[in-house]
């Protein structure tokens, strides 16, 4: 057994004894009194009436003002959600990898697998691509993370939905800067206004962050802008506006490292980034509306539209020599994206006595438009520059889903919850860069599914509830991996599959005033899983390899500790593994599989063990906090020859409040990686030249002020 885990094992069993302590201590004094259940009403599960405790599934709701020190990126908000794994990768023309119970753990780039919303704005395209980089963290009210078999109610790559809210209007005016700085030459500027009256409230949010970069040829840039407006239309109608802007006008890509080079010197770029300028520019424009009105006191009426253009340009590493296969798309992509969509849903809910029932149904539908053109990054003898044309062609994605869902509470201690969703996603493709050598790609795929879920819940207590739950999901492949076909031939990879999931979950939940405990157990049966075939002449395709198995725990729990004091701790346990043997390729330019992949082992990008426990400090106008993340080693290839060794750091965070007539006042500190270990915080799985590996930072700090004014409420 790794030394790693072995010492992470060893922080959950002492922790165990605390917890169980804690947990018999505050169940005796639950029965002796009555308890203050706190309801948080989740919209992630599209029944606005119930809460987030009396639900069969896993739901994390991360309240964002509960942080003493303003939080630094999406990774050290979620830390505390288990079965989620966040890893920042040091490089902002990457995002953020995210997976959900090793779900979206094999994505190179962007995020797969997993279902992304801001408002109830999808961030996820039909074909299941999606990215994080527009989530405005400044303007953020919360976050919920629903994980488990209620997330197929999404539809397509559901393995799991991460919601981001912004924050309301407030009823007065109220105003917020924020400025920070940190190593390595990064630095933040934030600010807002918020305000309305009775009948409507407006919130507007803009920031700015810059960074030298940790490693070589790491520098970057970001700007968000958002504006949400919601107005009460007469005493039935709610309006809400949401406007989001992204620019990144450019982030460097360093590129990942191969073992030997990330031990050497972690903060390097390889001497191909430095040759050819590897960078990314993105922006994106986004506006969505939602309206909800009240039909009758039982029933309403919800309805969602959302449209949004995003264009990027990337310079890839690809060497000139491997672009003169005539097959090869180049090494710069130039992407013009437009999107849009829509969600209708009528629910009606009979409360009061008796056995309430819930009702919901909807439809929902999306679709993308892109062009999509490849160039040489090579003119003459000049790198990093757009020279001729290598790829031209027009892509659609789109999906209609109709859906239903219902609760019912049959009895005193029981409900059940249950839905159904259908999904029909459709692409189409039209090539118009056709040469001699350079085969006509157009072609068309079609994909339904209809995944059911239910989940019955029991509460023995008001405090209390078990409950089991069972579904069924699927992913197809992305627009990228239906580009080319294994087999080398002209066309879409019509033999391509959605890989298709059987999912349980059996869960507790137990909660006493501010304290809360939630455990699960799940298991997730894949068949049809998606891996990389080959990659030959400037184009990687992809292939079905079989079944597939995840199954693990996971332990969530906070815990007030005086009045002074808040302990939460979260902990994953995940067993990620093929099931069937199957081949692949082990080179970059290999024509046709040439090693095996045994049964039973480890799916590349996830994480066995995962800890994480964060200690709050409270006194008058003083905050502190202590935090450790223990992660476990981490297999980088199909076939599991090379892994990134596990870790454990610490962060340490101090914040100071002060008031004044003109406003309130935060002075703030944060200490990343306390002890400077050296870790690799992030890989690219599967990556052709074996440069898997993307070091994490030494320590680092950063420090930042905040003010806050209003005209009073």
């Amino acid at each position: 057994m790794d030394q790693d885990v072995k010492t992470i094992r060893v922080g959950v069993m002492r922790t165990g004894v605390v917890l169980a302590a804690g947990f018999a201590v505050q169940s005796a004094a639950a029965q002796d009194a009555a308890v203050s259940l706190p309801g948080i009403v989740v919209s992630s599960v599209g029944l606005d009436w119930e809460e987030a405790f009396v639900l069969p599934a896993s739901v994390s709701v991360v309240d964002l003002d509960e942080f003493g020190v303003p939080p630094g990126n999406l990774g050290g908000v979620t830390v505390g959600v288990p079965g989620l794994l966040a890893r920042e990768r040091q490089n902002q023309a990457q995002d953020t990898q995210l997976s959900i119970r090793g779900f979206g753990s094999r994505a190179t780039f962007g995020v797969r697998g997993l279902r992304l919303y801001v408002d109830g704005i999808p961030a996820t395209m039909p074909d299941g691509q999606g990215q994080i980089a527009h989530f405005p963290l400044f303007a953020g009210d919360r976050i919920e993370v629903l994980r488990g078999p209620f997330s197929a109610l999404y539809g397509n790559s559901s393995g799991g939905v991460v919601h981001w809210f912004t924050s309301d209007g407030a009823a007065s005016l109220r105003g917020r800067m924020q400025a920070l700085a940190g190593s390595y030459g990064s630095r933040g500027y934030a600010a807002s206004l918020s305000g309305g009256g009775s009948d409507f409230g407006y919130h507007a949010a803009i920031s700015r962050s810059d960074s030298d970069g940790f490693r070589e040829h790491s520098a970057a840039r970001r700007e968000v802008a958002t504006f949400t407006l919601r107005k009460l239309l007469g005493e039935a109608g709610r309006l809400a506006l949401h406007v989001n802007r992204f620019d990144s006008p450019f982030a460097q890509d360093p590129l990942g490292l191969t073992r030997a080079e990330a031990q050497a010197s972690p903060r390097a770029a390889t001497s191909v980034a430095r040759a050819y300028a590897t960078r990314k520019s993105v922006r994106q424009d986004q506006l969505g509306v939602v309206y909800d009105h009240a039909i009758s006191p039982q029933s309403s009426l919800r309805a969602m539209a959302y449209a949004g253009h995003r264009e990027i340009e990337q310079f890839l590493g690809v060497p000139r020599a491997a672009q003169n296969a005539p097959t090869s798309a180049g090494g710069v992509v130039d992407l013009d994206a437009s999107y849009a969509g829509g969600d209708l849903r009528w629910s009606w809910h009979r409360g009061g006595a008796g056995q309430p029932f819930g009702l919901s149904a909807g439809v929902a539908f999306d679709t993308l438009r892109q062009q999509r053109r490849g160039f040489e990054n090579f003119l003459g003898d000049t790198l990093g520059v757009r020279g001729a044309l290598r790829r031209d062609e027009r892509n659609t994605a789109r999906n209609f889903d109709p859906y239903l869902q219902a609760t019912w509470n049959m009895a005193e201690r029981w409900s059940l919850l249950a839905g159904v969703r259908h999904s029909r996603v459709r692409y189409l493709s039209r090539d118009q860069y056709v040469t001699g050598l350079n085969p006509d790609d157009s072609g068309s795929a079609d994909y339904t599914q209809t995944t059911p879920v239910a989940g019955l819940s029991f509460a023995p207590r008001a405090d209390t509830r078990f409950y089991l739950s069972f579904g069924r999901g699927f992913e197809t492949p992305t627009l990228n991996e239906l580009g080319y076909r294994a087999d080398g031939a002209a066309g879409l990879a019509f033999d391509l599959l959605p890989a298709r999931s059987r999912h349980g979950e059996l869960g507790f939940k137990w909660r006493a005033g501010a304290a809360r405990v939630e455990a699960a157990v799940f298991r997730a049966d894949t068949r049809d899983e998606l891996a990389v075939a080959r990659n030959l002449g400037g184009r990687s395709s992809f292939r079905n390899v079989g079944r597939a198995r995840r199954e693990g725990l996971e332990l969530a729990t906070s815990l007030p500790l005086g009045a002074s004091w808040r302990w939460q701790l979260a902990y994953t346990r995940l067993a990620a593994r093929f099931r069937d043997t199957f081949p692949i390729c082990a080179t970059a330019g290999c024509a046709s599989p040439n090693q095996a992949v045994a049964a039973g082992t480890r799916i590349p990008g996830t994480v066995r063990d995962q800890f994480a426990s964060r200690l709050d400090w409270y006194r008058g106008e003083w905050n502190a906090a202590l935090q450790l993340v223990a992660v476990g080693d981490v297999k980088v290839n199909d076939s599991g020859s090379q892994r990134a060794p596990g870790y454990a750091i610490s962060q340490l965070e101090f914040g100071r409040r002060w008031t004044s007539r003109a406003g309130a006042g935060l002075a703030f500190a944060r200490i990343d990686n306390l002890f400077d270990r050296r870790y690799i915080g992030s890989v690219i799985v599967n990556e052709g030249n074996a440069r898997y590996y993307e070091p994490g930072p030494d320590r680092t700090l950063s420090v930042g002020v905040r003010w806050d004014w209003g005209s009073g409420d």
